[in-house]
């Protein structure tokens, strides 16, 4: 395992340089999931939450968040994603988010997976606090990568 790669000699906060570096095609999935109690759920299976359809909303905001990583994240490059899914699916008494973010450049997309599945969480969290304030996101985390100098990663 290396070192950490966002700061110089001094110890100062830089942006990675990736001039260098091969363009290849890279992917990067991430997956999370909120919990939430039945009737939430039920809630959000029959379309009945009032600010509207909540996978739908989730979905969308997820595929936007991806796009504004570098916005959120200080030290992300703007990337050109050639695509973003977002599968939110309704799991027993919660909904497993999973992220997919691709292109072909010079750095990963795991930091725009993962930032996905987080707001695509989170506006579930906030179409639904109005009945649920207890929900609880849990489990973000990447599950594979491809691309790029270090190669393909999948979690165990």
């Amino acid at each position: 395992m290396g070192g950490f790669t966002h700061f110089d000699a001094a110890g100062n906060a830089v942006m990675v340089d990736v001039s260098d570096k091969a363009e290849t095609e890279r992917v990067a999935v991430a997956r999370g999931r909120i919990e939430m109690q039945p009737e939430t759920a039920r809630l959000i299976a029959d379309h009945g939450v009032k600010k509207g359809d909540v996978l739908a909303v989730a979905q969308l905001a997820g595929i936007m968040g991806a796009k504004r990583t570098p916005d959120l994240i200080p030290l992300c490059h703007p990337l050109a994603l050639t695509k973003v899914t977002v599968d939110l699916e309704l799991a027993g008494d919660g909904i497993d988010i999973t992220a997919t973010c691709k292109l072909k450049g010079r750095t990963g997309v795991e930091m725009e997976a993962l930032t996905a599945v987080s707001v695509a969480a989170l506006t579930v969290y906030d179409m639904c606090k109005a009945v649920d304030r207890g929900m609880r996101i849990t489990d973000i985390r990447l599950v594979s990568k491809s691309g790029g100098k270090s190669g393909d990663w999948a979690a165990p």
